[in-house]
């Protein structure tokens, strides 16, 4: 596997997050301020994935506590199709569960002592980070 951007598809901000090149760390990488054109946003992400030299770009799905897709999974799944429109043929577009990634990014900012400010202006990067990472986790072959 090589490099994956993932995607932490938010209304107002979009988190970022890289592999390393053999696939198995994932790494913040930013985060976007929505434009207000999901088209352009859709743009960016790929120039990103591009970038950052990724094959895959895999989106967290935010599925419900019981694992249903409500409305905002629904909405995700919508630009998910744009986005890999986009792509192109030579890119991989997925989705990954992201259940409760934000609440596990806030745990990991606070215990690091990341002060609540600066906490709010990374969370979106971190979680993106933790659902990659749970989707590289899941890709590696049995020992």
């Amino acid at each position: 596997m090589g490099r994956v951007l993932g995607v932490d598809l938010g209304s107002r901000r979009i988190g970022l997050a890289v592999s390393d090149p053999g696939g198995a760390v994932a790494t913040p990488r930013g985060v976007l301020a929505r434009s207000g054109d999901p088209a352009a946003d859709h743009r960016t992400i790929v120039a990103e994935a591009r970038e950052a030299g990724a094959d895959r770009i895999v989106v967290g799905l935010p599925l419900s506590l019981s694992g249903e897709a409500g409305p905002a999974a629904r909405a995700v799944l919508e630009e998910v199709e744009a986005i890999r429109a986009e792509a192109g043929e030579g890119m991989r577009v997925e989705t990954h569960d992201e259940r409760l990634t934000t609440v596990t990014a806030e745990q990991q900012l606070r215990e690091a002592g990341v002060p609540p400010r600066r906490r709010r202006a990374v969370v979106d990067e971190v979680a993106a980070a933790v659902m990659l990472q749970a989707y590289l986790d899941g890709q590696a072959p049995a020992p």
